[in-house]
Formats: C-alpha cells, structure tokens, sequence
C-alpha cells in the first residue's frame, strides 16, 4: 500500500486525466453535432429573394434572418436563412440594429433540402446600396466568393 500523500496524489492525477477526458469527449460531439452546409443546404438551388425583414436573431453559432416575400399571386411566405455567427457578420460591418423589422432586402444563397422557405444566406443587400457577406460555411459553395465588405 502507498503512504497517504502518494494516495491522495495519484486520486488528484486520476481525477484530473478523468476531467481532461470528458473535456475532449464533449468538445468532439459538440464538433460532430455542428453541421455541415452539405447537409442541410442544395448547392443545386441557389436562391434570390426580395422581402421585408420581420425578425432578426443574433445566436450562436448561427444567426438567422427572417423576410417576407411576395408570391406571384400576392401572398407571403416568410422565409428564413441561417447566416454565420454574430461576431463573424459584426466583423463585415453587419450587426442586428442593420436589419430592423421592416427592411427591405435582397438575399442571394441556396434553398434548403427539405424544400421549406429556409435557406443559406451567401449575401444579403439593402436599398442603399450596401452588401453584406453573410456565410459562414466553409463548404458551401459561395465560400471562395469575394464580397467586399459593406461601405
């Protein structure tokens, strides 16, 4: 049997090897978890919508945009793209207060897998004139895109 200093350093050396495990366990299936543009957006679709900002949620580790835009026939739809991470948009100049409800808009980006009004945002304009990088997938297709930032 060890003397008791040695006991209680290996249980404080196990405990810590322990901790540093699970640390990497759950940092790989929050990395696992996080999807890939592949696997919810179609590089086949790419989509141009016109409409009129009704909410704006800056989240990790997406944010998100939501828009009405007029059918042919005059209904709406409200649509919703997944843009990249808050810090990310605020490093191209775009920041929640740029987006109010009542915006008009125009995003450029790809339709969603399940066919729904969701999507990928590459690229979101305003009336003045100012375009905005907003992707954050580093596979989607508009990853290589140069879009300056907004001026």
């Amino acid at each position: 049997m060890f003397p008791k200093p040695v006991r209680v350093r290996r249980a404080a050396h196990v405990l810590a090897l322990t901790g540093a495990g699970l640390a990497l366990a759950l940092g790989a299936a929050i990395a696992h978890a996080h999807h890939a543009f592949s696997a919810e957006f179609d590089a086949d679709q790419p989509i141009e919508l016109k409409g009129v900002v009704t909410k704006a949620k800056w989240v990790n580790p997406h944010s998100w945009l939501y828009f009405d835009v007029k059918g042919a026939d005059g209904s709406e739809t409200n649509w919703g793209v997944e843009f990249g991470a808050p810090f990310a948009l605020q490093e191209r100049g775009l920041t929640k207060a740029v987006l109010p409800p009542g915006t008009p808009v125009t995003v450029k980006g790809y339709r969603s897998k399940n066919g729904g009004p969701f999507g990928y945002a590459v690229t979101v304009s305003l009336q003045d004139g100012r375009t905005f990088q907003t992707g954050g997938a580093q596979d989607s297709p508009a990853a290589a895109a140069n879009v300056p930032a907004a001026r």
